[in-house]
């Protein structure tokens, strides 16, 4: 792969990562709430989504949520319907004292929180379908390219995780106490309802 075409595609990718989505929102919760460490390891259920995705983008396999309706608007229908969820227990989270985590919640709930809600947005796997072939030339091995992309992808998605994640963390510097910790649980689960409410309205393009 031509390093002119990587250098477009970083920058443009990493874009992409840094775009505010539930997955992003779902990270800066996670901080402000568990920490930095354990939200950047939750984060790893969405790289497990996205690469699935990747893998069916450079398969072609992404071309069967293009022409199935149904297939579509069902899986976009309990993606948003799992927001919803979240946002309902976000604004029900009581408010505990600084590094109290809730009981019961570990990293595998969090990471499987993070892989249902990737995993729950079919627009994303279009996303891969329709910016990552912009990359590809088709006059080389698309399968190596793709891989390469892919691998730049979520290494990127990775940092993208990280930086809000850390901006969770300063956030819970301003919100220490309970009070101010159920005003940004309640901020978030608005945002997180919102995001289901605007996926369960969307249309296919």
């Amino acid at each position: 792969m031509e390093l002119a075409t990587l250098m477009l595609f970083v920058p443009a990718c990493f874009a992409l990562n840094m775009a505010p989505g539930p997955n992003n929102l779902l990270s800066i919760s996670n901080a402000t709430r568990y920490g930095f460490r354990l939200s950047c390891a939750a984060g790893l259920g969405r790289l497990l989504a996205f690469a699935g995705m990747i893998a069916l983008a450079s398969a072609g396999l992404a071309v069967v949520l293009h022409t199935s309706e149904l297939l579509f608007y069902g899986i976009k229908t309990v993606g948003a319907v799992y927001l919803l969820y979240l946002a309902w227990q976000l604004w029900r989270a009581a408010p505990g004292r600084e590094g109290e985590a809730e009981a019961g919640v570990g990293l595998r709930q969090l990471a499987r929180q993070e892989f249902l809600v990737a995993a729950g947005n079919p627009k994303a796997i279009l996303i891969f379908t329709a910016f990552l072939p912009q990359f590809v030339n088709p006059q080389q091995p698309m399968a190596m390219q793709f891989a390469v992309l892919g691998l730049l992808f979520l290494v990127l998605e990775m940092v993208a995780i990280a930086i809000y994640a850390w901006m969770g963390t300063r956030l819970r510097r301003w919100f220490a106490q309970p009070s101010g910790k159920r005003i940004f649980n309640r901020g978030c689960a608005a945002l997180l309802a919102s995001a289901g409410l605007g996926l369960l309205l969307s249309r296919r393009s």
